[in-house]
């Protein structure tokens, strides 16, 4: 075990109420009043985490729904109204970029403190609490990014349940806590940090540390004893309890009206059109748009597995011309997937005039669509519309129904299964809703499109004879807006560039580029130059998430 930091924290029997918590009341206003601890809620139990801007938010609330445990990621200023809906087992402060105290540095919403309730600090989080409830944060002598080793200061503390007396941990930080606000003790420490783990009697924690990232080895069961230890959760998350609560949720929001979903082929939205079916029967039809931005002979499998499969009103439409007419010169990533969005949008409003009444559009948003496409917090980046969420019109007049708006997809595919949903459908690897539309990178048109048809149709067939496609997230080609010069049959070429990317990920919020065998390169590589006219290089994105996207556009 390492020593003891020689300039070991202060610690303070004053019982006063830092200022800063008296500030944070005034910014909410009469709202912050002390709320009382909820009643058992009837809903899923669920834990509430504060974004403060950590680029591992989202990793957070991915660990917490692990647990079986829901949870929801909002701003940390989000106002006690819409936080109290919720019925909160506990909360979670995440990490952030800013100091404590930093100029106009963000605070933790007294209501939080006022609640009774646990609470877990991560990094900033536990600093703001330090900063807010009367203690001390500092600059460190130095910072300490990575890997480090946290020694446990007590034997009984119930996030440590069953863990060693050290663990190694993934740090990231360069201010520290000096002096203990009154009522808390150390419960671990770094050779860096004299408090890498603090809490009190009430149930609330702080960890200097990171402890959703796989850099934590022990940092999901170090979360699981916050659920079930201190804030007393059940683990009630579970795809049963899922299904049970959409159908509920969704036949209060249709009442008698009729629903029409969007279906592409893909998981999202089989799942969706399976709970919304399981939910209001026949009010229920399916529209299956041909875009012509699909796969090769996608729309005749996506028809026959519907109707056969599912046994669901099925609605064909042949939109090729429509859509490619729209998109016809558009080179532009956003406007790409702002008007597929729209002309989606457009030819279901269509097709439900045909119907007679509709009232609502079935559509399989997922929680990781919601997040990249609106900021988390105010301190959170939007990296890019989503087909789903960013490509709508300001007027539509179909009301969205979206059961899977919170759930990660490895959670749809576990409410596809139980569903009953046959496996190849549920295990389909995810496909953009503008389809190739953005993988055709640049100008968009008919032959473009072809020539990547039959590029990744190469691609898939390799990629399966080699049994890989159920151990990859995704893998695909992409037409790139490059031209490189060739030799072919002694003459000179100056074709067009094919890149191929294959990723792993658990859940596409991170992703890393896939090692795929060098042999199986190979073959790709020299079946699409000597099928695919047109095309004579292919490359390999070998770019993780982050620092790129998944998708090119």
């Amino acid at each position: 075990m390492a020593d003891r930091p020689a300039n070991h924290v202060r610690t303070s029997d004053d019982i006063e109420v830092s200022t800063y918590l008296e500030i944070a009341r005034q910014r909410e206003g009469a709202e912050a009043a002390a709320p009382t601890r909820p009643v058992t809620p009837t809903r899923p139990e669920t834990v509430v985490i504060l974004d403060f801007g950590s680029q591992y938010s989202m990793l957070i609330a991915r660990r917490i729904r692990e647990c079986n445990v829901y949870c929801e990621l909002l701003p940390h200023n989000t106002p006690w109204r819409q936080v109290k809906r919720l019925r909160p087992k506990g909360f979670i402060l995440s990490g952030g970029p800013a100091s404590v105290y930093g100029e106009n540095a963000p605070l933790v919403p007294a209501y939080v403190v006022d609640s009774g309730l646990p609470v877990l600090g991560i990094c900033y989080g536990m600093q703001a609490l330090v900063h807010q409830l009367g203690g001390q944060v500092a600059p460190g002598e130095r910072q300490e990014y990575g890997h480090s080793i946290i020694y446990q200061d007590v034997g009984d503390a119930p996030i440590f349940a069953g863990l060693p007396p050290s663990m190694a941990v993934w740090m990231s930080h360069g201010d520290r806590v000096v002096e203990l606000p009154p009522g808390f003790r150390s419960l671990a420490y770094s050779d860096n940090s004299p408090v890498a783990v603090m809490g009190n009697d009430r149930g609330v924690i702080g960890l200097q540390f990171h402890p959703e990232v796989v850099h934590t080895p022990q940092g999901k069961a170090i979360l699981r004893n916050f659920l079930y230890n201190v804030c007393g959760c059940r683990g009630d998350w579970t795809a049963a309890n899922v299904i049970e609560k959409s159908v509920s949720d969704i036949r209060q929001q249709v009442g008698d009206g009729r629903v029409i979903c969007a279906l592409s082929g893909g998981v999202d939205s089989a799942v969706t059109a399976a709970l919304v079916h399981r939910a209001v029967g026949d009010q229920l039809v399916c529209i299956f748009v041909n875009n012509g931005l699909l796969r090769r002979e996608e729309p005749e499998r996506v028809v026959e597995t519907f109707r056969r499969n599912m046994k669901i009103n099925l609605v064909y439409v042949d939109a090729i011309d429509h859509f490619m007419a729209c998109l016809d010169g558009v080179g532009s990533p956003e406007a790409k997937r702002k008007m597929v969005g729209e002309e989606f949008i457009r030819v279901f409003e269509s097709e439900a005039r045909k119907l007679g009444r509709v009232d609502f559009m079935a559509q399989g948003t997922t929680y990781p669509d919601v997040i990249e496409s609106a900021a988390g917090s105010d301190a959170a980046a939007k990296i890019k519309s989503h087909h789903n969420v960013g490509g709508l019109p300001a007027k539509m007049r179909l009301t969205l129904v979206e059961p899977l708006r919170y759930l990660f997809k490895d959670e749809v595919r576990q409410v596809g299964l139980a569903l009953g949903l046959p496996e190849t459908m549920v295990h389909r690897q995810p496909f953009p809703g503008p389809g190739l539309a953005i993988r055709v990178i640049g100008e968009l048109t008919w032959e473009r499109l072809e020539t990547l048809r039959a590029a990744d149709w190469i691609v898939m067939n390799e990629i399966k004879k080699a049994d890989l496609y159920g151990e990859l997230w995704q893998v695909f080609a992409i037409l790139t807006d490059s031209r490189s010069v060739g030799v072919m049959g002694d003459a000179r070429t100056y074709g067009q560039v094919v890149c191929l990317r294959a990723v792993t990920a658990e859940d596409a919020m991170t992703a890393d580029w896939a090692r795929l065998p060098y042999d199986l390169l190979a073959r790709i590589s020299s079946r699409i130059v000597n099928e695919v006219p047109g095309v004579n290089r292919v490359v390999y994105d070998i770019t993780s998430k982050p620092p790129g996207t998944i998708e090119w556009e």
